[in-house]
């Protein structure tokens, strides 16, 4: 019969008290130590498997964190992707508008019109509206990006046609205002016409001949004035004409004044329409004071009322 061995204990609780003994066999000794030894290894992989959570939790909070973060710039460059979008079409409806707005000032003006352009107006269309979750962001951003990218390339396209249009639309007006102003348009001086432009019997010889201009009879000394914008192009004796002024003009116009008593511009003054040149005089042959007014229009004498609209 085998017999367990035991260890004894003697526990002495107090002084002079009773000796107290312990007695505790090797076998549960042995399974208490086992059960220690068993209760440490649990405890050992509770901490190791609890240290790994905690690991593995902190990297995914840590990926959810950079998801939030990349979410955020998604959405972010989808607001920068819409406010572009809009901002093209809002160019691209000024760019429309300016060129209905050109077209119409041709057509007041009865201006021969420009090459059409329109298929540079007929981009855009709506702003791309939030994709849907199904759909690749980042494809879905690169087509955005390219659309706009070619878009951005019609704007400028139709941007550069219109200032071209606007640039030639404003060189014409100019030198339409720069014509209007330039032509003779008013009376050269107050009085009577005592001859007509055309054929004549001439008062000196009695001859027929063509006078190139009318003959406007005034006081001696009663101002002359310029019949448009030009420069004095002479101002000096001529002959039968006695003292003369030539205003050029430009644009192939040029008038002439004669029979002048004195001036009061001289050659390579800028003029305006309406300032006084000179003065009615007797200078010259000719019978009384008047003013002999001519309007040559590239050399060719034309008919002075034909410009006179006051």
């Amino acid at each position: 019969m085998h017999m367990s061995k035991k260890i004894t204990v003697f526990v002495l609780r107090e002084h002079n008290a009773r000796l107290q003994s312990l007695s505790v066999s090797t076998n549960r000794i042995q399974f208490l130590l086992c059960l220690l030894i068993a209760g440490l290894a649990v405890m050992s992989a509770y901490v190791v498997d609890s240290g790994s959570l905690r690991k593995a939790y902190g990297t995914a909070f840590n990926m959810r964190h950079k998801l939030a973060l990349q979410l955020e710039e998604i959405s972010r460059q989808r607001q920068q992707i819409q406010f572009f979008a809009h901002e093209i079409n809002r160019l691209q409806s000024s760019l429309s508008r300016f060129h209905q707005f050109e077209k119409k000032i041709r057509i007041i003006s009865n201006i021969t019109a420009a090459p059409e352009s329109s298929s540079l107006f007929g981009i855009g269309g709506p702003a791309p509206a939030d994709r849907e979750a199904a759909v690749p962001v980042d494809a879905s951003r690169d087509k955005l990006l390219r659309e706009m990218h070619t878009q951005l390339k019609q704007v400028d396209a139709a941007a550069t046609a219109q200032r071209q249009g606007f640039m030639a639309l404003l060189d014409y007006l100019e030198e339409q205002r720069s014509l209007l102003s330039s032509t003779p348009s008013i009376w050269p001086a107050d009085g009577w016409i005592s001859s007509e432009f055309g054929y004549r019997k001439s008062p000196f010889t009695g001859m027929r001949e063509f006078h190139k201009g009318i003959d406007i009879a005034a006081p001696n000394g009663q101002a002359i004035f310029a019949t448009g914008d030009g420069h004095v192009a002479f101002a000096g004796p001529k002959g039968n004409m006695g003292k003369m002024i030539v205003i050029n003009h430009g644009h192939g116009i040029v008038t002439r004044y004669g029979h002048l008593k004195t001036f009061s511009k001289k050659q390579g003054d800028t003029l305006k329409r309406g300032e006084v040149i000179g003065f009615i005089g007797t200078s010259g042959r000719t019978t009384g004071p008047h003013l002999h007014y001519e309007v040559l229009l590239n050399g060719i004498p034309a008919k002075p009322r034909t410009y006179i609209l006051n």
